[in-house]
């Protein structure tokens, strides 16, 4: 551990430089995690939290900035590791308590959380299932707390106290969240209010003061209840009837009576809107016509919104208020860091220093801290220093219009070296599909392939998140047909480009893009080579048996939404009932603990594969979820996948 305290310390002095590698980067390079993420600073800015993972399991340590030598490092005995963190106080961390099992691979959280000061007195079990572990005191304990908790607000203003969310064990898979205030001390806590409606979301106030929810029964409709500091009962506001959907809470202002919200009115990409509390009208303060926000930027010392992200194509910020201190700090990093989207990840309270995060297509991650006094910006650390920018592929944005005129968008990577022509392509549908979507970043599975001599596509097809909800329910019920239909024409967009070889190109993808690379070979038989099925569903019909999602009122009312329940039309969407289509043979990875597509949803698709005597190469990585945790279970994917791109493929 001292080596490892070293190596950290000589990271955070600003020495560490990109490694220069062989020409092909290993498949160990891109199965490793990244070395360091999460990096926070203090209230004061006096330390930085970082959070690492030396023997794979999660660390967070603490540097002194004053000094360049760590304070303290928290890491938990035996299964145990750091999850998230939070600064309480100027002294204080409050950490998730996360447990990895033997027999699965995936960390579990079970609401446990944990205070220790910066140079590592005072650690105490504050909130979970155990309780206060103290005996024989008249002291007041914290009692045990039976449920998952998180931190909602940490209190800055407030040293003593944070307030936390537990989502109660209940019978109920859908419970009413609970809001307390706790000692970061000692644990004790007082509850505050209990959710307006199952399983809420909430926004506090400058003061602290729990003053707003959003719920939603089915994933898709959703409720807002808003309350006042004096009253204390909720009242529900109709979104309706403003035509409001998609809506996101993001902060009050100082006077308390306005609200910071993204929103979508009538199905277009969310804008970001003012809303008045008291006259209950939202003021619209900037909109992309094509996508929504990725993120709305907040100053931790004003708590107004500052900059809003938007991803269409590359990534960019619209500026809300073009003078504030934020904005031109902003502005001035995006011109020193050329290239790069940056980002202002953690701030003082004073706002004088702050934490900034640089990637890009190219670039993995990298830290660096600003100092606003000095106007001075130092290098800290790269997540994954072992990936040498220089020698990653290029991706670039695409877009093209589908068979019946929708105008989809998507990513193309391309392998560095090569002339982009008549290449060898692998299509990469992301997962979902409802939410995500794919963005210009540093996607490790695309730079293994493209490293590899191959061009990668990531279409966003219609259904994707990001777009706005009209274009994400244009997907509802339409899974096995339009989403594929897009897919498709991505391909066929790259093929009349002269990017792509037509006869030489395979399918992947993870989650519902497992589902598309078998359903899209299927509508096009002739068109791939290969179909590669990672943690995929591939039966529509037992999604409502099986899997986290059928587990719930919620998730059983969100399948019937977008899937529908006509039984022969789930059956007539599903790979493992029209096998007698596929001509592309098939490798299947799969998670034998995955709780989101169980293991059911691949051996059903084995047995229709067996049954139809069709060609398929088979991969259990049985301590595994839904994706691959360990670096030596991505080994072995990666390795897997490689091979079997090689047998299909002319690389």
């Amino acid at each position: 551990m001292q080596k490892l305290l070293a190596f950290i310390l000589f990271s955070t002095t600003y020495l560490i430089s990109h490694c220069v590698f062989a020409e092909q980067v290993s498949i160990e390079h891109f199965s490793k995690g990244a070395e360091y993420s999460n990096v926070k600073i203090s209230p004061n800015g006096n330390y930085i939290a970082v959070t690492s993972k030396p023997k794979g399991k999660a660390l967070v340590a603490i540097i002194d900035l004053r000094t360049f030598k760590f304070s303290h490092v928290v890491k938990f005995a035996q299964n145990a590791q750091v999850g998230d963190y939070y600064w309480v106080n100027d002294e204080r961390i409050v950490l998730e308590k996360e447990y990895i099992k033997g027999w699965q691979d995936h960390p579990t959280y079970h609401g446990e959380l944990f205070g220790v000061n910066v140079d590592g007195k005072k650690g105490r079990y504050l909130v979970g299932h155990n309780g206060e572990q103290q005996t024989g005191t008249r002291l007041k304990k914290a009692t045990p707390l039976y449920g998952t908790s998180y931190v909602l607000d940490p209190l800055i203003d407030d040293p003593r106290h944070m307030l936390i969310v537990t989502y109660p064990w209940v019978a109920s898979k859908e419970p009413y969240t609970r809001v307390y205030k706790v000692d970061v001390y000692k644990g004790t806590r007082k509850g505050i209010t209990r959710a307006p409606a199952p399983m809420a979301n909430y926004l506090t106030d400058h003061q602290g003061n729990v003053r707003a929810a959003i719920s939603t029964s089915d994933y898709v409709d959703q409720q807002l209840y808003l309350r006042s500091s004096e009253n204390k009962k909720w009242q529900q506001f109709d979104l309706a009837k403003h035509q409001l959907s998609s809506v996101s809470l993001h902060s009050f202002d100082k006077s308390g009576k306005h609200i910071f919200v993204s929103a979508s009115k009538q199905g277009e990409p969310e804008g970001l809107y003012k809303f008045d509390v008291d006259s209950q009208s939202f003021t619209l303060l900037h909109q992309n016509k094509v996508v929504s926000p990725t993120k709305v930027w907040v100053d931790r010392v004003s708590k107004q919104p500052y900059a809003v992200e938007y991803d269409n194509g590359y990534p960019s910020y619209n500026f809300i208020d073009k003078k504030s201190v934020m904005s031109k700090r902003l502005k001035g990093l995006l011109g020193a860091l050329k290239g790069n989207q940056v980002q202002i990840v953690s701030s003082t309270v004073d706002g004088d220093t702050s934490i900034v995060r640089a990637s890009s297509d190219i670039n993995s991650g990298e830290y660096y801290i600003f100092d606003a006094k000095k106007n001075k910006l130092n290098f800290l650390f790269a997540t994954k220093k072992w990936l040498n920018p220089d020698l990653m592929a290029q991706t670039q944005p695409v877009k093209f219009k589908a068979r019946d005129g929708v105008t989809i968008h998507g990513y193309l990577t391309l392998p560095e070296g090569k002339e982009a022509k008549n290449l060898p392509l692998v299509v990469m549908p992301h997962g979902g599909p409802h939410g995500p979507r794919d963005y210009w970043e540093f996607d490790t599975d695309s730079q293994l392939l493209a490293s590899r001599g191959m061009a990668v596509l990531r279409v966003n097809f219609r259904g994707s998140g990001g777009y706005g909800p009209s274009f994400e329910h244009a997907g509802h019920r339409k899974w096995g047909a339009e989403i594929q239909y897009d897919i498709i024409d991505g391909v066929n967009h790259v093929i009349e480009q002269g990017i792509a070889n037509k006869d030489n190109m395979c399918i992947m993808g993870a989650s519902f893009g497992g589902y598309s690379a078998l359903q899209s070979s299927i509508i096009e038989p002739d068109l791939f080579k290969c179909a590669i099925g990672v943690v995929g569903v591939y039966s529509l019909p037992l999604m409502f048996e099986e899997g986290d999602i059928s587990e719930s009122d919620s998730g059983q009312s969100y399948l019937t939404e977008v899937l529908g329940t006509n039984v022969e039309n789930l059956k007539a969407f599903s790979p493992t009932h029209n096998i007698d289509k596929l001509k592309a043979p098939v490798l299947i990875v799969h998670g034998g603990e995955d709780e989101r597509a169980p293991i059911e949803q691949a051996e059903a698709l084995v047995k229709a594969l067996d049954d139809a005597n069709h060609p398929y190469e088979y991969e259990l990585l049985k301590s595994e979820g839904h994706g691959f945790y360990k670096p030596e279970h991505r080994i072995k994917y990666y390795q897997k996948v490689l091979g079997f791109l090689d047998q299909h493929l002319a690389l």
